[in-house]
Protein backbone atom coordinates (compact mmCIF):
# COMPACT_ATOMS: atom_id res chain seq x y z
CA UNK A 1 0.00 0.00 0.00
CA UNK A 2 1.34 3.42 -0.90
CA UNK A 3 0.94 6.90 0.52
CA UNK A 4 -1.48 7.71 -2.29
CA UNK A 5 -3.89 5.03 -1.01
CA UNK A 6 -3.65 6.36 2.55
CA UNK A 7 -4.44 9.83 1.21
CA UNK A 8 -7.29 8.68 -1.02
CA UNK A 9 -10.45 8.04 1.02
CA UNK A 10 -12.27 6.30 -1.84
CA UNK A 11 -9.52 3.77 -2.49
CA UNK A 12 -8.99 3.15 1.20
CA UNK A 13 -12.73 2.74 1.82
CA UNK A 14 -12.98 0.23 -1.02
CA UNK A 15 -10.10 -1.76 0.45
CA UNK A 16 -11.85 -1.80 3.83
CA UNK A 17 -15.26 -2.76 2.44
CA UNK A 18 -13.65 -5.67 0.58
CA UNK A 19 -12.80 -7.17 4.00
CA UNK A 20 -15.91 -9.04 5.26
CA UNK A 21 -15.22 -8.04 8.85
CA UNK A 22 -18.46 -9.17 10.49
CA UNK A 23 -17.96 -9.00 14.27
CA UNK A 24 -15.54 -10.23 15.55
CA UNK A 25 -13.71 -11.40 12.40
CA UNK A 26 -11.33 -8.70 11.17
CA UNK A 27 -10.96 -10.44 7.77
CA UNK A 28 -7.87 -8.35 7.01
CA UNK A 29 -9.45 -4.95 7.72
CA UNK A 30 -6.96 -4.05 10.46
CA UNK A 31 -4.11 -5.15 8.19
CA UNK A 32 -5.35 -2.70 5.54
CA UNK A 33 -5.53 0.07 8.10
CA UNK A 34 -2.18 -0.85 9.61
CA UNK A 35 -0.44 -0.48 6.25
CA UNK A 36 -2.18 2.80 5.45
CA UNK A 37 -1.27 4.37 8.79
CA UNK A 38 2.30 3.11 8.76
CA UNK A 39 2.76 4.64 5.31
CA UNK A 40 2.03 8.12 6.69
CA UNK A 41 4.21 7.88 9.77
CA UNK A 42 1.99 6.35 12.46
CA UNK A 43 3.35 3.89 14.99
CA UNK A 44 0.78 1.09 15.12
CA UNK A 45 0.12 -1.27 18.02
CA UNK A 46 -2.15 -4.29 17.63
CA UNK A 47 -3.88 -5.61 20.75
CA UNK A 48 -6.13 -8.57 21.37
CA UNK A 49 -8.41 -8.61 24.40
CA UNK A 50 -10.52 -11.53 25.57
CA UNK A 51 -12.41 -12.88 28.57
CA UNK A 52 -15.30 -11.47 30.59
CA UNK A 53 -17.74 -13.87 28.98
CA UNK A 54 -17.10 -12.67 25.42
CA UNK A 55 -15.07 -13.64 22.38
CA UNK A 56 -11.49 -12.43 21.67
CA UNK A 57 -11.28 -9.15 19.76
CA UNK A 58 -8.45 -7.66 17.71
CA UNK A 59 -7.94 -3.91 18.15
CA UNK A 60 -5.57 -1.28 16.79
CA UNK A 61 -4.04 1.81 18.37
CA UNK A 62 -1.94 4.20 16.30
CA UNK A 63 -0.11 7.40 17.21
CA UNK A 64 1.89 9.99 15.31
CA UNK A 65 3.66 12.82 17.12
CA UNK A 66 4.55 13.31 20.77
CA UNK A 67 4.03 17.01 21.40
CA UNK A 68 1.46 19.77 21.09
CA UNK A 69 -2.27 19.26 21.34
CA UNK A 70 -3.51 15.68 21.33
CA UNK A 71 -6.42 14.54 19.17
CA UNK A 72 -7.99 11.09 19.32
CA UNK A 73 -10.09 9.56 16.56
CA UNK A 74 -12.07 6.42 17.36
CA UNK A 75 -14.06 4.02 15.25
CA UNK A 76 -14.74 0.41 14.37
CA UNK A 77 -13.97 -1.82 11.42
CA UNK A 78 -16.52 -4.49 12.29
CA UNK A 79 -19.84 -4.58 10.46
CA UNK A 80 -23.20 -6.26 10.93
CA UNK A 81 -23.98 -9.33 8.80
CA UNK A 82 -25.28 -8.55 5.30
CA UNK A 83 -28.50 -10.49 5.86
CA UNK A 84 -30.33 -11.93 2.88
CA UNK A 85 -27.88 -11.44 0.02
CA UNK A 86 -30.74 -11.72 -2.47
CA UNK A 87 -31.78 -8.23 -1.29
CA UNK A 88 -28.45 -6.77 -2.41
CA UNK A 89 -27.95 -5.54 -5.95
CA UNK A 90 -24.36 -6.81 -5.86
CA UNK A 91 -22.14 -8.70 -3.45
CA UNK A 92 -22.08 -6.72 -0.17
CA UNK A 93 -18.31 -7.10 0.18
CA UNK A 94 -17.45 -6.14 -3.38
CA UNK A 95 -17.46 -2.33 -3.34
CA UNK A 96 -18.93 -0.74 -6.43
CA UNK A 97 -19.81 2.75 -7.60
CA UNK A 98 -23.05 3.79 -9.27
CA UNK A 99 -24.69 7.20 -9.76
CA UNK A 100 -22.23 8.99 -7.51
CA UNK A 101 -22.60 6.49 -4.68
CA UNK A 102 -20.34 3.81 -3.24
CA UNK A 103 -22.05 0.59 -2.17
CA UNK A 104 -20.99 -2.12 0.27
CA UNK A 105 -21.46 -3.33 3.82
CA UNK A 106 -19.76 -0.87 6.15
CA UNK A 107 -19.85 2.00 3.66
CA UNK A 108 -21.92 4.15 6.02
CA UNK A 109 -21.31 2.41 9.34
CA UNK A 110 -18.50 3.22 9.61
CA UNK A 111 -15.54 2.38 7.43
CA UNK A 112 -16.13 5.66 5.60
CA UNK A 113 -15.40 7.65 8.75
CA UNK A 114 -12.11 5.81 9.20
CA UNK A 115 -11.11 6.27 5.54
CA UNK A 116 -11.94 9.99 5.65
CA UNK A 117 -9.95 10.56 8.83
CA UNK A 118 -6.88 8.67 7.63
CA UNK A 119 -6.94 10.60 4.35
CA UNK A 120 -7.29 13.89 6.23
CA UNK A 121 -4.44 12.97 8.59
CA UNK A 122 -2.25 12.25 5.56
CA UNK A 123 -2.58 15.94 4.63
CA UNK A 124 -1.59 17.22 8.10
CA UNK A 125 2.12 17.89 8.77
CA UNK A 126 3.58 15.22 11.03
CA UNK A 127 4.91 17.87 13.42
CA UNK A 128 1.58 19.71 13.77
CA UNK A 129 0.63 17.86 16.97
CA UNK A 130 -0.25 14.41 18.24
CA UNK A 131 -2.86 12.34 16.39
CA UNK A 132 -4.09 9.01 17.75
CA UNK A 133 -6.53 6.42 16.45
CA UNK A 134 -8.33 3.83 18.58
CA UNK A 135 -9.97 1.28 16.28
CA UNK A 136 -11.86 -1.80 17.43
CA UNK A 137 -13.53 -4.69 15.67
CA UNK A 138 -16.23 -5.12 18.31
CA UNK A 139 -18.71 -2.26 18.30
CA UNK A 140 -21.67 -3.91 16.62
CA UNK A 141 -22.03 -6.81 19.08
CA UNK A 142 -20.84 -7.41 22.67
CA UNK A 143 -18.53 -4.35 22.88
CA UNK A 144 -16.75 -6.01 25.82
CA UNK A 145 -13.24 -6.65 24.49
CA UNK A 146 -13.09 -3.61 22.24
CA UNK A 147 -13.02 0.13 22.90
CA UNK A 148 -13.66 -0.17 26.63
CA UNK A 149 -10.47 -2.18 27.20
CA UNK A 150 -8.57 -0.36 24.46
CA UNK A 151 -9.13 2.98 26.20
CA UNK A 152 -8.10 1.54 29.56
CA UNK A 153 -4.88 0.31 27.92
CA UNK A 154 -4.29 3.71 26.30
CA UNK A 155 -4.77 5.45 29.64
CA UNK A 156 -2.26 3.11 31.27
CA UNK A 157 0.22 3.93 28.46
CA UNK A 158 -0.26 7.67 29.10
CA UNK A 159 -1.95 8.24 25.76
CA UNK A 160 -4.06 11.12 27.00
CA UNK A 161 -6.09 13.34 24.67
CA UNK A 162 -7.46 16.88 24.67
CA UNK A 163 -10.41 16.11 22.40
CA UNK A 164 -11.83 13.04 20.67
CA UNK A 165 -13.96 12.44 17.59
CA UNK A 166 -15.87 9.24 16.93
CA UNK A 167 -16.52 8.84 13.21
CA UNK A 168 -20.00 7.31 13.50
CA UNK A 169 -22.59 8.51 10.95
CA UNK A 170 -23.92 11.44 12.99
CA UNK A 171 -25.47 13.51 10.20
CA UNK A 172 -29.25 13.29 9.88
CA UNK A 173 -30.11 14.28 6.30
CA UNK A 174 -27.19 16.37 5.01
CA UNK A 175 -23.47 16.11 5.64
CA UNK A 176 -22.58 18.01 8.79
CA UNK A 177 -26.13 18.98 9.72
CA UNK A 178 -25.70 17.38 13.15
CA UNK A 179 -22.96 16.28 15.53
CA UNK A 180 -23.58 14.32 18.69
CA UNK A 181 -22.27 15.97 21.84
CA UNK A 182 -23.60 13.23 24.12
CA UNK A 183 -25.64 10.06 24.22
CA UNK A 184 -28.51 8.80 26.27
CA UNK A 185 -27.92 5.87 28.58
CA UNK A 186 -29.43 2.45 28.00
CA UNK A 187 -31.01 0.31 30.72
CA UNK A 188 -32.67 -3.05 30.02
CA UNK A 189 -34.68 -5.18 32.40
CA UNK A 190 -36.60 -8.42 32.79
CA UNK A 191 -39.68 -8.68 34.98
CA UNK A 192 -41.05 -12.15 35.75
CA UNK A 193 -44.42 -12.78 37.38
CA UNK A 194 -44.95 -16.28 38.80
CA UNK A 195 -48.32 -17.76 39.74
CA UNK A 196 -49.76 -21.25 39.87
CA UNK A 197 -50.43 -23.31 36.75
CA UNK A 198 -53.81 -24.95 36.37
CA UNK A 199 -56.78 -25.86 34.20
CA UNK A 200 -58.77 -22.92 32.89
CA UNK A 201 -61.99 -24.63 34.01
CA UNK A 202 -60.78 -24.58 37.61
CA UNK A 203 -59.36 -21.10 38.17
CA UNK A 204 -59.84 -21.43 41.93
CA UNK A 205 -57.11 -24.07 41.89
CA UNK A 206 -54.66 -21.87 39.99
CA UNK A 207 -53.33 -18.33 40.13
CA UNK A 208 -53.07 -16.65 36.75
CA UNK A 209 -49.99 -14.41 36.57
CA UNK A 210 -51.03 -12.69 33.36
CA UNK A 211 -53.39 -10.01 34.76
CA UNK A 212 -50.58 -8.97 37.11
CA UNK A 213 -48.14 -9.02 34.21
CA UNK A 214 -50.47 -6.75 32.22
CA UNK A 215 -50.75 -4.33 35.13
CA UNK A 216 -46.96 -4.22 35.44
CA UNK A 217 -46.68 -3.44 31.73
CA UNK A 218 -49.17 -0.60 32.15
CA UNK A 219 -47.44 0.73 35.27
CA UNK A 220 -44.10 0.85 33.49
CA UNK A 221 -45.11 2.07 30.06
CA UNK A 222 -47.99 4.48 30.77
CA UNK A 223 -46.00 6.71 33.12
CA UNK A 224 -44.12 9.85 32.11
CA UNK A 225 -40.61 9.37 33.45
CA UNK A 226 -39.45 12.95 32.79
CA UNK A 227 -39.88 15.72 30.22
CA UNK A 228 -36.27 16.02 29.09
CA UNK A 229 -33.40 18.37 29.88
CA UNK A 230 -31.56 21.17 28.11
CA UNK A 231 -29.63 18.85 25.78
CA UNK A 232 -31.53 15.56 26.07
CA UNK A 233 -35.00 14.42 25.03
CA UNK A 234 -37.38 12.86 27.52
CA UNK A 235 -36.48 9.47 28.93
CA UNK A 236 -38.54 6.73 27.28
CA UNK A 237 -39.32 3.15 28.26
CA UNK A 238 -40.30 0.63 25.60
CA UNK A 239 -41.65 -2.83 26.37
CA UNK A 240 -39.99 -5.10 23.82
CA UNK A 241 -41.52 -8.51 24.57
CA UNK A 242 -44.23 -10.24 26.59
CA UNK A 243 -43.65 -14.00 26.89
CA UNK A 244 -45.64 -16.75 28.59
CA UNK A 245 -44.47 -19.85 26.74
CA UNK A 246 -48.03 -21.13 26.51
CA UNK A 247 -49.19 -22.57 23.20
CA UNK A 248 -52.61 -23.82 24.33
CA UNK A 249 -55.84 -22.16 25.42
CA UNK A 250 -56.94 -24.48 28.24
CA UNK A 251 -53.98 -24.07 30.61
CA UNK A 252 -53.35 -21.17 32.93
CA UNK A 253 -49.60 -20.59 32.66
CA UNK A 254 -47.29 -20.77 35.62
CA UNK A 255 -45.43 -17.56 34.80
CA UNK A 256 -44.91 -14.79 32.31
CA UNK A 257 -42.17 -12.29 31.63
CA UNK A 258 -41.67 -8.91 30.04
CA UNK A 259 -38.52 -7.34 28.68
CA UNK A 260 -38.06 -3.60 28.37
CA UNK A 261 -35.47 -0.99 27.57
CA UNK A 262 -35.14 2.55 28.89
CA UNK A 263 -33.19 5.20 26.99
CA UNK A 264 -32.51 7.87 29.57
CA UNK A 265 -31.08 11.35 29.93
CA UNK A 266 -28.74 13.01 32.39
CA UNK A 267 -31.36 13.15 35.15
CA UNK A 268 -30.86 9.47 35.82
CA UNK A 269 -28.30 6.80 36.63
CA UNK A 270 -28.73 3.01 36.44
CA UNK A 271 -29.13 2.99 40.21
CA UNK A 272 -31.90 5.59 40.34
CA UNK A 273 -33.67 3.97 37.41
CA UNK A 274 -33.62 0.61 39.19
CA UNK A 275 -35.26 2.31 42.17
CA UNK A 276 -37.87 3.82 39.86
CA UNK A 277 -38.67 0.43 38.30
CA UNK A 278 -38.97 -1.19 41.72
CA UNK A 279 -41.35 1.59 42.76
CA UNK A 280 -43.58 1.13 39.73
CA UNK A 281 -43.74 -2.63 40.29
CA UNK A 282 -44.56 -2.09 43.97
CA UNK A 283 -47.54 0.05 42.94
CA UNK A 284 -49.18 -3.00 41.35
CA UNK A 285 -51.32 -5.32 43.46
CA UNK A 286 -49.81 -8.73 42.90
CA UNK A 287 -51.38 -10.78 45.69
CA UNK A 288 -50.81 -14.48 45.23
CA UNK A 289 -48.01 -14.05 42.72
CA UNK A 290 -44.32 -13.28 43.02
CA UNK A 291 -42.70 -10.57 40.94
CA UNK A 292 -38.95 -10.39 40.29
CA UNK A 293 -36.97 -7.74 38.43
CA UNK A 294 -33.44 -8.19 37.11
CA UNK A 295 -31.18 -6.17 34.86
CA UNK A 296 -30.67 -7.61 31.40
CA UNK A 297 -27.07 -6.92 30.43
CA UNK A 298 -24.84 -4.13 31.69
CA UNK A 299 -26.46 -0.67 31.53
CA UNK A 300 -24.62 2.17 29.83
CA UNK A 301 -24.60 5.62 31.36
CA UNK A 302 -25.52 8.84 29.63
CA UNK A 303 -22.84 11.42 28.96
CA UNK A 304 -22.63 15.00 27.77
CA UNK A 305 -19.44 16.63 26.54
CA UNK A 306 -18.88 20.28 27.44
CA UNK A 307 -19.63 22.87 24.77
CA UNK A 308 -15.97 23.83 24.61
CA UNK A 309 -13.80 25.83 22.24
CA UNK A 310 -12.97 22.56 20.49
CA UNK A 311 -16.65 21.89 19.77
CA UNK A 312 -16.86 25.42 18.38
CA UNK A 313 -13.77 24.76 16.26
CA UNK A 314 -15.39 21.63 14.83
CA UNK A 315 -18.63 23.50 14.18
CA UNK A 316 -16.72 26.25 12.38
CA UNK A 317 -14.86 23.69 10.27
CA UNK A 318 -18.17 22.09 9.27
CA UNK A 319 -19.60 25.50 8.39
CA UNK A 320 -16.46 26.27 6.36
CA UNK A 321 -17.00 23.14 4.26
CA UNK A 322 -20.80 22.88 4.06
CA UNK A 323 -21.91 26.48 4.49
CA UNK A 324 -24.06 25.67 7.55
CA UNK A 325 -23.42 25.09 11.22
CA UNK A 326 -24.38 21.75 12.76
CA UNK A 327 -27.07 21.20 15.32
CA UNK A 328 -26.02 19.57 18.59
CA UNK A 329 -27.73 16.25 19.22
CA UNK A 330 -27.84 13.56 21.90
CA UNK A 331 -30.37 11.33 20.15
CA UNK A 332 -30.06 7.85 18.73
CA UNK A 333 -28.72 4.70 20.29
CA UNK A 334 -25.48 4.01 22.07
CA UNK A 335 -21.97 4.09 20.61
CA UNK A 336 -18.43 3.49 21.77
CA UNK A 337 -18.23 7.19 22.62
CA UNK A 338 -19.65 6.16 26.01
CA UNK A 339 -16.34 4.46 26.82
CA UNK A 340 -14.21 7.36 25.58
CA UNK A 341 -16.22 9.92 27.57
CA UNK A 342 -14.76 8.44 30.77
CA UNK A 343 -11.35 9.82 29.78
CA UNK A 344 -12.07 13.15 28.09
CA UNK A 345 -14.41 15.22 25.90
CA UNK A 346 -15.76 13.40 22.85
CA UNK A 347 -18.20 14.12 20.03
CA UNK A 348 -19.47 12.08 17.11
CA UNK A 349 -19.02 13.51 13.65
CA UNK A 350 -19.52 11.48 10.50
CA UNK A 351 -21.57 10.90 7.39
CA UNK A 352 -25.30 10.64 6.75
CA UNK A 353 -26.40 7.20 7.89
CA UNK A 354 -29.91 6.23 6.71
CA UNK A 355 -28.66 3.19 4.78
CA UNK A 356 -26.58 1.72 7.61
CA UNK A 357 -27.41 -1.91 8.47
CA UNK A 358 -29.65 -2.13 5.39
CA UNK A 359 -29.25 -4.03 2.14
CA UNK A 360 -27.42 -1.96 -0.48
CA UNK A 361 -25.76 0.13 2.21
CA UNK A 362 -24.13 3.12 0.54
CA UNK A 363 -22.77 6.64 0.83
CA UNK A 364 -22.53 9.58 -1.54
CA UNK A 365 -18.97 9.95 -2.82
CA UNK A 366 -19.33 13.72 -2.52
CA UNK A 367 -20.10 13.28 1.19
CA UNK A 368 -16.97 11.18 1.66
CA UNK A 369 -14.91 13.96 0.09
CA UNK A 370 -16.71 16.54 2.22
CA UNK A 371 -16.12 14.62 5.46
CA UNK A 372 -12.43 14.28 4.62
CA UNK A 373 -12.25 18.05 4.14
CA UNK A 374 -14.14 18.65 7.42
CA UNK A 375 -11.64 16.51 9.31
CA UNK A 376 -8.71 18.20 7.59
CA UNK A 377 -10.03 21.71 8.26
CA UNK A 378 -10.73 20.83 11.87
CA UNK A 379 -7.28 19.36 12.45
CA UNK A 380 -5.58 22.39 10.95
CA UNK A 381 -7.53 24.67 13.28
CA UNK A 382 -7.21 22.35 16.28
CA UNK A 383 -3.43 22.26 15.90
CA UNK A 384 -3.23 26.00 15.31
CA UNK A 385 -2.80 26.15 11.54
CA UNK A 386 -4.92 27.73 8.83
CA UNK A 387 -8.12 26.11 7.56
Amino acid sequence: MTDSVAGDPVRLLKDLIACPSVTPETAGSLDVLNRALSAIGFAVTRLTFDGDGSYPVDNLFAVRGNSGRRLLFAGHTDVVPPGDRALWTDDPFTPHEADGKLYGRGAADMKSGIAAFVAAAAAIPADAGTIMLAITNDEEADAINGTDKLMAWAEAQQHHFDFAIVGEPSSAALLGDSIKIGRRGSFSGLVTVSGTQGHVAYPDRANNPLPVLARVVTALSDTTIDTGTAHFPATNLEVTSIDVGNAVSNVIPASGAIRFNIRYNDLWSPETLADWVHGRIASVDHAGTSVTFTLSGAPSRSFLSPLSDDVETLSSAIAHVTGRRPEFSTGGGTSDARFIAQYGPVVECGLVGPSMHKADEHIALSDLAGLTEIYRAFMNRFFGGAA
